[in-house]
């Protein structure tokens, strides 16, 4: 007599799917740019961002290097102050001496500043979004996930540094060119700073590699730390707008 078949077991395990592969850093900085939601998705479990802080360093340093040969410090020195009012005034008044030795401070300081603020900003600023967003939005995700999205996100601004870097290469006017605003990616660009540092500030802040970051960085919260899309630019562009107010206050 044949034997009856054996009815399947109960309880038995399903087929695993086999999640995304993990990313190097180098392909999340590739996939920031052509595929952000692939990048934003792997900080969930990997939050190093040390490589996209390099790059940026890097060519930060490089564009102040060739800026520096080919237009000088004095001369980037002397069209930002157009922006700050005080600062300019204070310059007017030092001697020769005084003079020489702010431009040698300042051919430094731009070095020493890409690194140190630049990592002080994302600092700070993850700190502000981090809170918001957690206990604002209840989004799951923690410090070190917020800072590796802002630094990712930030990674428009150094393909703003490259163009500027061919710029300068390029033979670009030393009237008008800062450090701050090399290009004519926004409205601040075409204008006069010393007409209204206040106003220049704001259209400089309209800029587009600018606003590509606060793009990337509402794709980032909401994909890292799972929230509506919506409620993560709310967030994003609430803070930049924040932030662009006040320091246009205090730099008039």
């Amino acid at each position: 007599m044949a034997a009856s078949p054996r009815p399947p077991l109960s309880g038995t395990a399903p087929t695993l799917t086999p999640g995304p592969a993990p990313l190097s850093q180098g392909a999340r900085i590739v996939d920031t740019f052509i595929a952000p939601s692939k990048t934003f998705t792997d900080l969930r479990r990997s939050a190093q961002w040390w490589l996209p802080f390099l790059l940026m360093t890097l060519v930060g340093w490089s564009l102040v290097y060739v800026a520096g040969q080919k237009i000088g410090v004095q001369k980037m020195m002397e069209n930002d102050m157009r922006a700050r009012p005080k600062a300019e005034a204070q310059y007017e008044k030092a001697t020769p001496e005084q003079r020489e030795q702010q431009v040698k401070i300042t051919g430094i300081a731009y070095y020493v500043a890409i690194p140190v603020f630049t990592l002080f900003i994302w600092l700070v600023m993850s700190g502000l979004q981090f809170g918001t967003f957690k206990f604002g939005a209840n989004a799951d995700i923690s410090y070190s996930k917020s800072l590796a999205v802002v630094v990712y996100a930030g990674l428009p601004m150094v393909l703003r540094n490259l163009l500027a870097l061919v710029s300068v290469l390029a033979g670009a006017s030393a009237d008008g060119f800062t450090l701050n605003n090399p290009i004519a990616s926004n409205p601040g660009y075409f204008m006069n700073a010393a007409d209204s540092p206040f106003w220049y500030f704001i259209a400089s802040q309209v800029d587009v590699f600018l606003l590509w970051t606060l793009a990337l960085t509402a794709i980032g919260f909401a994909t890292t730390g799972k929230v509506k899309l919506g409620t993560s630019f709310a967030i994003v562009i609430g803070w930049w707008v924040v932030i662009t107010l006040t320091f246009a206050v205090i730099l008039s």
